[in-house]
């Protein structure tokens, strides 16, 4: 069968075998010719495999039925499902928070902050205008407060076993961000990714000074750090898995055999081959084929 329909559920009393039946149904009714259904894990997730001259209409009619339930779905080509390298954004990805929205509430400028941020991240303002006015707003912070605000930071469900399940199936795995370093690399040492790409804050006497070390991770960073890396690993864009939330993150999704929009933005959910908006990061690995008694972590 050349091509695969995945069904996630968002909660484990959604997908039933009778739901798997009648996505499999749809499928027939489709024009499809379909083989059997193989659970990847009991009451949450599915691969169900066909053969049909357009899958993209199929894609279209599931979507529609399935709707009004927390599931997500995704069609893909059958072949080079899992993928030997992953691209993760940070900030709303793979840790729940936007870390420039924690710092701000230090000095009072919470909702202005946030404000800027919600913005870029739909792709209204520029990157780098809305990072350095955001920046800006936080002049003479103590660098301690950097501190404090990392120890805010949560891991989103299914992160640290996202990376620890690719990274034992021989994954490469960065995670490259917009934000900064000083917020990237404990959380890449805590779920387990071996390449960090990030902006950093320019501190002098123990205070943040208002600006960013250039040249700065924007949108076009992104893009050009899973372009090197899958060039390092000899691998072609189809083998790499891009995930991310926002506008500064299209460009890789749309580059990207695997580009999943997680809780994405609209910039970001057009720009995505798949869309997770129910599921955990684990459905990063039942996209991939994974079952649940291979995830590590």
């Amino acid at each position: 069968m050349r091509f695969v329909l995945t069904l996630i559920a968002g909660r484990p009393d959604v997908l039933t075998p009778e739901l798997a039946t009648v996505a499999a149904a749809s499928l027939l009714a489709g024009g499809a010719e379909i083989g059997p259904t193989e659970w990847l894990a009991p009451g949450l997730a599915c691969d169900i495999p066909f053969e049909a001259p357009d899958r993209e209409d199929l894609g279209g009619l599931l979507a529609l039925q399935l709707s009004h339930l927390p599931l997500d779905l995704a069609i893909q080509p059958a072949e080079g499902r899992r993928k030997a390298l992953l691209v993760a954004d940070l900030e709303s990805t793979i840790i729940g928070q936007e870390m420039l929205d924690e710092l701000a509430e230090a000095v009072g400028l919470r909702g202005q902050v946030a404000g800027i941020t919600t913005r870029a991240m739909a792709g209204e303002l520029d990157f780098a205008e809305a990072l350095n006015a955001r920046v800006g707003l936080l002049k003479g912070l103590p660098a301690g407060a950097l501190d404090e605000a990392g120890r805010r930071m949560t891991l989103n469900p299914g992160a640290r076993t996202l990376v620890q399940t690719l990274r034992a199936a021989g994954a490469a795995t960065a995670l490259v961000s917009g934000g900064f370093t000083c917020f990237a690399e404990p959380i890449a040492a805590a779920s387990g990714f071996e390449t960090v790409v990030a902006n950093r804050l320019l501190v002098e006497d123990g205070r943040l000074t208002g600006r960013v070390a250039e040249p700065l991770v924007d949108r076009d960073a992104k893009l050009a750090t899973l372009e090197r890396l899958a060039a390092e690993h000899g691998l072609t864009m189809d083998a790499a898995c891009a995930v991310g939330d926002g506008a500064n993150d299209a460009a890789m999704l749309a580059a990207a055999g695997l580009g999943v929009a997680y809780r994405g933005k609209p910039a970001a959910r057009a720009a995505a081959r798949v869309r997770i908006d129910h599921g955990d990061l684990t459905a990063l690995l039942y996209l991939q084929g994974y079952r649940r008694e291979e995830f590590r972590g």
